[in-house]
């Protein structure tokens, strides 16, 4: 990895992706969280809402960069508003929840990307989705259950993320400076597979 282009935060529900992107931004105004399209009901805050004619349309003008589904929305990423945040000096902070969804990312920006897991116990995630008034508490529990299904099933060869943190061992304003630190840095090499089993067992020593 060579020259960070953005970066993607990959975790379950509750992992901090909101958080770690909020401290950031505190860190360092160049990083932002770039605002999805969003296509559905609930929460409006932090996205573009949209028909679904008009995201048709972003489709057909090839704009659609990502594409996704949870609790019953459609979420997208649309390249003009990435275009848009690179040219006024931003880096753009993108989240995914799936690794088919990261795969299908990276292959469409094709530029180098620091590709970041939060992570944190089951437990965790209860305590934290409880404790800020989700009303789907055991929905995202079995988010989080899919997502370490997800993760399980890597290939021990398969290089998907430069960082492995763990979001309850160490402050959003801590993960926040590693990540940082790791983009400035641009040469962070890529964790295997096996490293990435050896993390979600806990037989791999906290990331630094």
């Amino acid at each position: 990895m060579t020259g960070v282009r953005g970066v993607l935060l990959f975790g379950p529900p509750a992992a901090g992706k909101d958080t770690i992107s909020e401290a950031l931004h505190a860190l360092d105004a160049r990083f932002a969280q770039l605002v999805k399209v969003k296509v559905g009901t609930g929460r409006t805050a932090g996205y573009r809402m949209a028909t679904a004619e008009q995201l048709g349309s972003l489709r057909a003008a090839g704009r659609v960069l990502l594409e996704t589904e949870r609790y019953g929305n459609t979420y997208a990423v649309d390249r003009d508003d990435l275009d848009a945040m690179r040219a006024a000096g931003g880096i753009p902070v993108v989240h995914v929840g799936s690794l088919a969804h990261l795969r299908q990312f990276a292959g469409a920006v094709d530029e180098p990307w620091l590709q970041v897991l939060l992570w944190l116990p089951r437990e965790d995630c209860a305590v934290r989705s409880a404790g800020r008034g989700d009303r789907d508490t055991d929905e995202r529990l079995d988010v989080w259950d899919a997502t370490l299904k997800d993760l399980a099933a890597a290939e021990p060869d398969e290089e998907l993320f430069h960082l492995l943190l763990r979001t309850d061992l160490r402050t959003a304003e801590e993960t926040a400076l590693v990540v940082s630190q790791a983009a400035a840095a641009g040469t962070v090499p890529a964790r295997s597979g096996r490293e990435l089993a050896a993390f979600l067992s806990g037989t791999a020593a906290p990331a630094r």
